[in-house]
């Protein structure tokens, strides 16, 4: 083993903080805010892939089964950014990789 290659050191989980819609607290039965390990590099589909492993439940609820698509009205937020039509692959803000600030999931409100 090289010491010197840059990819060497072993993956480590990253802590990161969730927060969900009402809705879906009651159906995962947990209180807001979830504290869970996501595979780093940190992004939109390491998270969900967490919260769906943590809270299996939950699976289709935030994404599609087949695709893993962002299901019509929910939305992804963080750091005051919205990511929800950003692809899975996208890094999430160091803030929310290093647990300083939420990863949210919120239901989008349609009607007139």
């Amino acid at each position: 083993m090289n010491p010197h290659a840059a990819d060497a050191r072993p993956a480590r989980d990253a802590r990161v903080r969730v927060v969900l819609p009402g809705h879906l607290c009651v159906l995962a039965n947990v209180d807001g805010e979830l504290t869970l390990p996501a595979a780093e590099p940190v992004t939109i589909g390491s998270v969900l892939d967490a919260v769906e492993e943590a809270y299996p439940v939950l699976r289709g609820a935030i994404r599609d089964h087949g695709e893993g698509a962002r299901r019509p009205y929910v939305r992804y937020f963080a750091c005051e950014q919205d990511f929800s039509f950003d692809p899975a692959e996208t890094r999430l803000p160091d803030a929310v990789a290093g647990g300083a600030e939420p990863f949210l999931i919120v239901a989008a409100i349609a009607g007139g």
